[in-house]
């Protein structure tokens, strides 16, 4: 049997923060914690059965209250960036804070990531699942409409890490909701992971400009370095002379998925080191991939290991950046009496 253990992790703005964590019978675990929804810890094992620690991550709740770089959280109300934080939804105008470049990135700073979510724990047959949940006012950070988003965190028997998100409104808004985990399969103390071999199922991806925003063009993927339908390690390509490389300091860019269904494999990661392996699948449209570009600040990460670039990679399912603002981008629009749910599966195994 697979068990579940909650445990005080610290206290802000007078309100208590815990971490959970969740072990199947086979050793896999994850640790959460209920600021921002953060994944602290995930192990999983290599091609002899070690265990080993794959998420870069915190020891202490002062490190994810200080840090500004989204260190495994679940970012929201709007994740990735909104071109001058402007769109426009039903003939109004709407103003959002500005916080990256001239444009706003991930909910702004007071974003779903900045909160203390209400949580709560069951084990579902042989499923391990912690429920976070939070709440966002009308008018918070200037987008419309109270709104309710859950996530659900669920490790496994079969080693999967799954993360489901359940969001309503009472008023017409907007929402692009993803989880920030940063992983290295050589374990977060390993050093960087351009040697990962990277498989991405699409075919299209969406330039930038210079703000890190797209420019609305989706680009065939044939012939450049964004090229991952036949898998290649990450760093081969980074040498390329390549406007789109140079402007985000390498991939920092939304994949466009062919055929997003939680029964197809639409991402996959592998190390030679440790033969571990992740798979993704989700019903989401696209995936941000980012590799540690602008890792740089002081705050050590677990047991005292220091940041360094490109120590991990990003695979941050979403909707295309910037939607509001382009007519052919994905629909991000929630209206009162929907549902929006959609689920990302991290699924690990070796070879």
């Amino acid at each position: 049997m697979g068990t579940i253990k909650k445990e005080w992790f610290g206290n802000t703005e007078g309100r208590d923060v815990y971490a959970y964590t969740m072990e199947n019978s086979k050793g896999m675990k994850a640790k959460i914690i209920t600021y921002g929804g953060a994944i602290a810890e995930l192990w999983v094992p290599d091609r002899n059965g070690r265990l080993g620690d794959i998420v870069l991550g915190f020891d202490n709740l002062d490190a994810y209250l200080e840090s500004t770089e989204y260190i495994g959280v679940t970012i929201g109300r709007f994740c990735n960036r909104i071109a001058k934080g402007h769109f426009v939804l039903d003939g109004k105008e709407y103003q959002m804070s500005i916080n990256d470049k001239g444009g706003h990135l991930h909910g702004g700073p007071k974003g779903l990531a900045r909160k203390v979510w209400d949580d709560s724990a069951e084990i579902i047959g042989d499923d391990l699942c912690v429920h976070l949940s939070v709440f966002s006012p009308d008018g918070e950070e200037n987008y419309p409409g109270n709104l309710k988003l859950t996530v659900t965190y669920t490790v496994t028997e079969n080693n999967e890490f799954k993360l489901r998100y359940v969001a309503e409104t009472d008023k017409r808004t907007i929402v692009n909701f993803t989880n920030h985990v940063f992983f290295n399969l050589d374990g977060y103390a390993a050093g960087d992971i351009l040697s990962h071999e990277l498989f991405v199922d699409a075919d299209r991806f969406n330039e930038i400009n210079e703000e890190n925003v797209p420019d609305g063009v989706l680009a065939p993927v044939e012939g450049t370095p964004f090229d991952f339908r036949i898998p290649k390690e990450i760093g081969r390509d980074m040498d390329m002379t390549n406007p789109q490389l140079s402007m985000a300091s390498g991939y920092d860019h939304n994949m466009i998925f062919n055929d997003p269904r939680l029964t197809n494999k639409s991402a996959e990661v592998y190390s030679k080191r440790t033969g571990r392996v992740l798979s993704l699948y989700t019903d989401q449209p696209g995936m941000q991939l980012y590799i540690g570009n602008y890792l740089r600040e002081d705050i050590p990460f677990k047991g005292g290991v220091p940041h360094r670039l490109r120590h991990g990679f990003c695979l941050e399912t979403q909707s295309m950046p910037d939607s509001p603002n382009h007519e052919n981008f994905t629909n991000v629009v929630l209206d009162p009496g929907e549902v929006f749910d959609r689920t990302t599966v991290y699924a690990f195994s070796t070879r």
